[in-house]
């Protein structure tokens, strides 16, 4: 099988899944990359020389190789490539076809009465609904967005980003924690107002005030970055924090592994949220906002992580609290967090989920998995969302 992956550029997120199905496939992979990377990322460290990833072509150097590739692929995938004609050219073929999103209306589902939007929705999406082509949806709001313009009946599917996969010894992971007293907390991410790093000095805050010996780790760098550095020193909490800067990501991960809990404070706009995997790899009990794409398909409320609701800084807040005041109690989350993405939500089990489920793809059958990636996306409204989650969620463990 050839199989072919489009989109946008290639970066850390993306290389561990193509990595993986590269191994599956060898020269019947290839990621065509539509664009340079933007400088704004490469100074963030997402930049990748992409010289030395072998499957890795790029339009905008041979554009005829790389379109005969999208034609003749036996699948292919798109992600977002700013070049919809490219999509359209292999959709008109009528061969299998798979499609990735985050979601289509991270400001309110409202947006899909404008009759300009839905044009241009029924001409990408609604247009093929009954050809060999299916949606993977990339955050768990994805679906409800798709079934709203009645895109991809019966075919959409869990998907998301798939970051590298660390493992760890039993003694390496009983050791990697501090355990001195203190919680090690930390937040990692762009300083902007959709990620909300000022939520992290209310805690500290209140954290001071109930005595409590935690120390905040903060990665990232932004536009609110000032302002945040200088309430901490005005509040005089300065001994509790570091502020690291722009990160490397293998950086951001050797961090994580040393922390505690891992706040992930991001609002609606957050479509899937990469830093919740990496959380979760590092072992780090989970405090995340359930807005968050990622927060529906990777954790189940009290068992491998814990989520607040609406952005609620009052909700957050008191489930620190609690953690910190029964840290034992609740440790062990982070060991399911781990569990979790080693054995499910990582790159090499999504390529062999991906491969398996293009295969019947190509012989016209849609056969989801049981669970996890390309397990079928339930189409939960944003409203009902978190009480979904508090009522089971939408990821089950083995033994449900």
């Amino acid at each position: 099988m050839t199989f072919t992956f489009v989109s946008n550029y290639i970066n850390h997120h993306q290389i561990p899944l193509c990595d993986a199905l590269y191994q599956e496939l060898g020269e019947d992979f290839t990621f065509i990359q539509t664009m340079p990377m933007e400088e704004e990322r490469v100074a963030m460290g997402w930049g990748v020389d992409v010289r030395r990833l072998s499957y890795v072509q790029c339009l905008y150097e041979a554009e005829y190789e790389c379109l005969k590739k999208i034609v003749e692929s036996d699948v292919v995938l798109f992600g977002w490539t700013q070049r919809e004609e490219l999509a359209i050219s292999r959709l008109e073929t009528g061969k299998a076809t798979l499609r990735v999103s985050e979601r289509l209306y991270r400001e309110g589902q409202w947006k899909a009465v404008s009759p300009r939007g839905l044009i241009a929705k029924y001409h990408e999406h609604i247009k093929y609904r009954k050809q060999n082509v299916c949606m993977l949806c990339a955050g768990a709001y994805t679906a409800s967005d798709f079934r709203l313009i009645g895109a991809y009946p019966g075919k959409l599917f869990k998907w998301g980003y798939f970051t590298e996969l660390r493992t760890y010894s039993e003694d390496e992971f009983a050791q990697m924690k501090p355990q001195d007293g203190t919680i090690h907390i930390v937040w990692a991410g762009r300083f902007i107002p959709l990620k909300h790093p000022e939520y992290v000095v209310r805690l500290a805050r209140t954290l001071r005030a109930r005595g409590y010996a935690f120390y905040l780790h903060m990665l990232g760098d932004g536009e609110l970055q000032p302002s945040v550095r200088e309430e901490v020193e005005h509040a005089g909490l300065s001994q509790y924090f570091r502020f690291y800067g722009y990160t490397e990501p293998g950086r951001v991960r050797d961090v994580m592994e040393k922390c505690h809990i891992h706040l992930f404070t991001s609002n609606y706009l957050e479509g899937w949220g990469a830093v919740v995997n990496e959380g979760m790899n590092s072992g780090c009990v989970e405090v995340v906002n359930a807005q968050v794409g990622a927060a529906p398909y990777l954790i189940r409320h009290g068992e491998n992580g814990l989520v607040y609701p609406d952005d609620n800084y009052g909700k957050m807040e008191e489930l620190v609290l609690d953690l910190m005041e029964h840290w034992e109690a609740h440790r062990a989350m982070g060991r399911a967090a781990y569990e979790t993405v080693r054995d499910m939500w990582n790159a090499g089990h999504a390529a062999k989920e991906l491969l398996r489920f293009s295969e019947g793809l190509l012989r016209g059958a849609v056969v989801p998995a049981q669970e996890g990636p390309l397990s079928v996306a339930p189409a939960v409204s944003p409203g009902k969302m978190y009480w979904k989650m508090m009522d089971g969620g939408l990821c089950k463990s083995k033994n449900e």
